[in-house]
């Protein structure tokens, strides 16, 4: 028997400028999936006569917040699930304003597909450019352009066409995989659920038999294994999963986690960094029993054959196939504090389940979102992303971020208000403590 991760569910991140129409999108997707509860009809229909509104807003669908609705647009990140017969989907809606590009990155950072909007009547902006940059530093492995209203530009096809030449041109510059573009109105619904009459010249899907369609390849099942700990379960005598020794007394520890990356085995050699030690692993046991594999995004209870010592923050992983190990690390960040990020300030990093403390030695640039130039600067200021050097307590066990987005992400914490600051994405390590850094990545993305 084995456990694996959830199946055929897509995760799924929208964003786009003010006004580009997110909100309704995703509440025309869940109206004409019939995914809609008949309470959450009756509340946005009486919002949006209270408004004034000819017929039922759909964006108010995702629009929880009762500032958001007062106000008519996204402020925090909105979660939603439905499902249709082919695929089962988590639909994330992220604000469109530039002082909320945080939330852009906290609600694409679990995405496996990325929706960016582009209003047709304005074409690519800048906030549309950035939004791409994100994507592509999230390592995300799908990217559809959807551009919306096109019943305002008359359907014009040539419109269609310059937006896609535009921002393929631009992407193109920074290694961005290839987009998939798609016209539509999601007011009116062309090209949402049901392809649309106004656009003959379109012959591709639309956008929710392009989302069922979609690969569902993870590579996270690819890559070698990694089990962070979260917690180490005492042995019990006699608890009947495995825990008793030959002489009945009490066995081995288990060492719990969420499986985040590849899969283990029973009879697996693993390493448990960063202190080294090596085992078998013995037993393994799921939420339904005991289990011969699992595989990422499991939660288990991994028992070894030999006594070794494992906090929780340590890491199990497949011998010979070892991340790093370093107390220094270089990422690209997004800012996302009012206090700026600044050269010498302290602030807790979580990583996985293991917290240290990481000290900013060096900020290499700060990236121009519209030239893709590296600048310098002095400090990073909200919504800001860069490139800096951290230095850090206790040694980290990584991997680059583009071979693992769970292994290689962290963010930062205040020290004194325990407010998260900022998402990193690891580009390159310092395993010998020495002050030389060894670029495992190369930052993206640059000019050129």
């Amino acid at each position: 028997m084995s456990v694996d991760a959830e199946a055929g569910l897509l995760r799924v991140a929208t964003a786009g400028s003010v006004d580009d129409g997110k909100s309704t999108l995703i509440g025309r997707l869940l109206w004409d999936a019939k995914a809609i509860l008949e309470d959450q009809v009756a509340a946005v229909t009486h919002a949006s006569e209270a408004r004034g509104h000819d017929g039922v807003n759909l964006a108010m669908l995702t629009d929880g917040l009762r500032a958001e609705r007062d106000q008519g647009i996204t402020i925090d990140v909105a979660y939603r699930y439905f499902a249709t017969p082919r695929r089962r989907f988590v639909l994330t809606d992220t604000p469109g304003h530039f002082e909320y590009t945080r939330n852009m990155v906290t609600g694409a950072s679990n995405a496996d597909l990325a929706v960016i909007l582009v209003d047709a009547r304005n074409g690519v902006l800048e906030q549309t450019r950035r939004h791409a940059v994100i994507a592509s530093m999230l390592h995300l492995p799908h990217v559809v352009v959807a551009v919306n209203k096109m019943d305002l530009v008359d359907w014009d096809e040539s419109v269609f066409t310059a937006i896609c030449t535009e921002l393929t041109a631009f992407v193109n510059r920074f290694d961005e995989p290839s987009l998939t573009f798609i016209p539509m109105s999601a007011k009116l619904g062309d090209n949402v659920v049901d392809p649309s009459d106004h656009m003959p010249w379109y012959d591709g899907p639309p956008l929710l038999r392009y989302l069922e369609e979609v690969p569902l390849d993870d590579p996270a099942h690819d890559l070698a294994a990694r089990l962070p700990v979260q917690w180490v379960v005492a042995p019990t005598a006699g608890d009947g999963a495995g825990t008793t020794d030959a002489n009945g007394g009490p066995g081995q520890p288990g060492f719990a986690g969420q499986l985040v990356a590849g899969t283990l085995r029973t009879g697996d050699e693993v390493v448990v960094l960063p202190g080294g030690v090596s085992s078998t692993v013995a037993s393994i046991d799921s939420l339904s029993g005991p289990v011969e594999e699992a595989s990422a995004g499991a939660a288990v209870t991994v028992r070894l054959t030999d006594a070794v010592a494992v906090d929780r923050g340590d890491m199990m992983v497949l011998k010979g196939s070892e991340p790093q190990v370093g107390d220094g690390l270089e990422a690209l960040v997004c800012w996302m504090a009012d206090a700026p990020l600044v050269v010498g300030a302290s602030y807790r990093l979580k990583h996985t389940s293991r917290w240290t403390i990481a000290v900013v030695a060096d900020l290499h640039y700060r990236l121009d979102i519209e030239t893709l130039d590296h600048v310098a600067a002095a400090a990073l200021g909200p919504n800001d992303i860069g490139s800096v050097a951290l230095r850090l307590s206790d040694d980290l066990v990584f991997d680059p971020y583009r071979a693992n987005r769970s292994t290689g992400s962290f963010i930062l914490v205040d020290e004194d208000t325990n407010v998260t600051v900022a998402a990193g994405m690891i580009v390159a390590v310092d395993g010998g403590g020495d002050g030389d850094v060894d670029r495992l990545d190369r930052p993206v993305p640059t000019a050129g």
